[in-house]
This record gives C-alpha cells, structure tokens and sequence, in this order.
C-alpha cells in the first residue's frame, strides 16, 4: 500500500490506472479505524481493480464547541488496518492541501441536509459536502463507499452526486454493531466503562421499535415514545427521537408502506452517538430494512 500526500501524485497514480479501464473504489473516512470502516475497505478491495481510503478529519464539519482537537487520531495504526484489509492508495493529506490559503467556496445541500442533524449542528453538512465533493473530484472514483450508520450523511451524499452530475456510484453498507448491538463508531473510545454500557441504550431503543412495529403499531407518536422509554431506562435524554421518510426526511404520523428512517441521537457521557434503523411494510407485513 502506498500513502499518498497530494492531489498531483494522487492523480498522477490514478491517470494509468484510468487510462488501462480499471475500476476504482473510493472510502472516504476520517481515520480511527474499526470493523465498520474495515468492512467498506474490503468491500471496495473486492469489487474494484483499485481501492483507495482517504483519511482526513476535516475541520469544516465540525462546530464550534465539537471534538475537532480531540477526534482520535493514530494515522500509523490505520495504515497498518488499511494495508492488512488489501488498500491500494492511503490519501491522507495535510489540510493546506485540501483548504489552500484563499480557499472560498462552499458546497450546500438544501432540503435533506436540514433536519436531525442539520438542526442540531448547523454547518455540518455544508463541511461534509463541500469536503466530499473535493474528495470525488481529486479522485475520480467509479464508486464510493459509506455507512448507514450516517443514514443522513449518505442521502446528502446522493443528492450531491446527482444535482451536480458527478459520475461516480454511491454505495451505502450496512451498520456494523459490537456483540452487544452499539453500532461502531470512532467516538465510542471516547466512553469509559458506566458510560459504554449506557451506551446500548441507543440500539434498545431501536430494537424496541422495531419490536413495535412488528406487532402491529403504525402510529409514529407511539413507536417514538417506545423508543424514548427504553432510552430513559439506562438514563439516556436523546436530542432526537425521529421518525421520517427514509428518501425524504420529512416527518410521518404512520408507519404504512413508504420506508421509515428511525433515527435517534443521544449525548452519553463525552461521546455524541446516532444511530438508526429503517423500518418498512409490506402488504401489511412489516419488516426491517
């Protein structure tokens, strides 16, 4: 694998890769590596000629009082993940590389980008865009790889790619969980033992719902409140309990037919977690997506 610090030797090793028709998959991440982002790499690995990570932890989406300075960073252990899991190209550039001196535009994604997360850390998604669209355009990938886990980001993501003709694919993986259900995130190290085993509150919540549903609620009102009383019972006040069209984001009042986004967001100790689940019916069977 090689480590690659500019936008010129990217390029320059890409163009003959390009040029010979072969295939490239690109997985955007801002280091700290885990089995989630492990498992896009291998998935990148397999069905690309060439594979490339990017690791960047980009300042533009991070507000003001965010974890900007203590984001976890080992950039020499996620080489070695990244090598181990098959990876061509590590990007990792320095940020005057991706924000030069007079830098001035900004990519903003209206409608999808402004609920949930957009209302609670205004800015964000505008940093996201802006970062990933850099991202696409230094690399040229066939095909980008991202998690559900940021069901928000990925429909950002997709309206990006398409408003702006960008000729890449985007492909969303499934959440990758710990053993007792805690989606993977790189913030979890941030979690000591009382507050790590709070933290399953989130997937409870999640599980509850979908528990819910499948006995038979279609009552959004409802399902939500399930949600928040197995939130209250590990002693968790979410920022957002949220039901919404999985396309749109536009709030629903019932479960019946069109997917449904679950999504909920939660402060547990230090670290700010999300996560969510999708729900859908079927001819009156309800199932999980």
């Amino acid at each position: 694998m090689r480590i690659v610090r500019t936008v010129e030797e990217l390029r320059a090793l890409l163009k003959p890769e390009r040029l010979a028709e072969r295939t490239i998959g690109l997985v955007p991440t801002m280091g700290a590596f885990h089995a989630g982002h492990r498992s896009l790499m291998e998935r990148a690995v397999v069905a690309n000629d060439v594979a490339v990570v990017s690791l960047f932890v980009n300042p533009t989406q991070f507000g003001p009082s965010e974890d900007l300075g203590a984001y976890p960073r080992d950039e020499a252990r996620d080489a070695e993940i990244a090598a181990a899991a098959g990876v061509d190209l590590l990007f990792a550039p320095p940020v005057e590389e991706v924000y030069p001196d007079g830098f001035a535009t900004t990519v903003r994604v209206g409608g999808v980008s402004e609920p949930l997360e957009g209302a609670h850390r205004p800015g964000h998604f505008d940093g996201v865009a802006t970062v990933v669209a850099k991202l696409l355009n230094m690399v040229g990938p066939d095909v980008a790889y991202f998690g559900q886990k940021d069901a928000q980001q990925a429909l950002v993501i997709r309206r990006l790619v398409r408003d702006l003709n960008i000729p890449a694919r985007i492909e969303i993986c499934p959440i990758v969980r710990e053993r007792d259900g805690l989606a993977m995130s790189s913030r979890n190290v941030y979690l000591g033992a009382e507050d790590r085993a709070r933290a399953v509150a989130l997937r409870r919540a999640l599980t509850a719902a979908e528990q819910a549903v499948a006995a038979g609620e279609r009552d959004a009102a409802a399902v939500s409140a399930i949600a928040r009383t197995a939130l209250a019972q590990h002693a968790v006040e979410p920022e957002y309990v949220a039901l919404v069209g999985a396309d749109t984001l536009a709030p629903i009042e019932r479960i019946d037919g069109e997917d449904v986004l679950l999504a909920v967001a939660a402060r547990v100790g230090p670290a700010r977690l999300i996560d969510n689940v999708i729900l859908s019916t079927t001819d009156g069977a309800p199932q999980t997506a």
